[in-house]
């Protein structure tokens, strides 16, 4: 057996492995909004003994779940905000989140591929369309506009010819805007009663707008061009 298919079969079976431990022993109650908020002063205490400690497995904990697309990213954002406040928070969130993704990419592209195409092939056709018209900004306009849920992205670009570093470094400055958001609202979190009530619509127009205004900005300037070769 090839030892690429050694790797991969390792892969899947640590992946299964850590998927039905989470399953087996209810972890995901741990990733829950009434949990944080009841633990709290406990993070905060611990945090105030060993920061680098728990900054540490706070990102290594958010990276497993966003790797794994396992529910709870929006649960740790704002526990991330709650704790460390808005800067160290923000830095913490969107270098995990990015390295998450990028893991759960790759493995959609190099390990899931049969999987995920079955699942999400319909949606595939759509993404690659719009990835060779409009490359990066495509991937950017996805992160933004907070409709399109952040595992399915991840896995569906998995299927792409976009290079892992080119996703990584878009999702990175893609995804700043709406984490700001959360970490920034998990400072308040004791008056969080739902996720989706972070979002207010207003809110949402702001970061369809921010995700538009690459695409929009390059296609006037492709049309300024044409316009000025007809007339020149």
């Amino acid at each position: 057996m090839k030892k690429e298919h050694i790797n991969k079969i390792i892969i899947v079976v640590v992946i299964i492995s850590l998927v039905a431990a989470y399953k087996i022993f209810n972890l995901g109650d741990y990733l829950s909004l009434s949990y944080i908020k009841d633990s709290q002063a406990k993070f905060q205490a611990m945090y105030a003994d060993n920061r680098g400690a728990v900054i540490g497995g706070y990102m290594v904990i958010y990276i497993l779940v966003t790797s794994l697309s396992l529910p709870g990213a929006a649960i740790m954002t704002l526990a991330g905000g709650a704790l460390f406040g808005l800067v160290a928070g923000t830095i913490a969130v969107s270098f995990a989140s990015t390295i998450g993704a990028t893991l759960a990419c790759f493995v959609s592209r190099f390990i899931l591929r049969d999987w995920v195409q079955g699942k999400f092939g319909d949606k595939l056709r759509t993404v690659n369309e719009g990835i060779e018209k409009e490359g990066s900004f495509y991937l950017f306009t996805l992160r933004l506009i907070p409709i399109f849920p952040f595992w399915l992205i991840n896995l569906v670009m998995g299927l792409t010819k976009m290079p892992l570093r080119t996703f990584y470094w878009v999702s990175q400055v893609g995804m700043l805007a709406g984490t700001i958001v959360y970490v920034n609202a998990g400072k308040e979190l004791g008056k969080i009663e739902t996720i989706s009530g972070i979002l207010s619509p207003g809110l949402i127009l702001s970061f369809v707008f921010l995700g538009l205004f690459p695409l929009l900005t390059k296609k006037s300037m492709a049309f300024y061009k044409s316009r000025k070769a007809v007339e020149g």
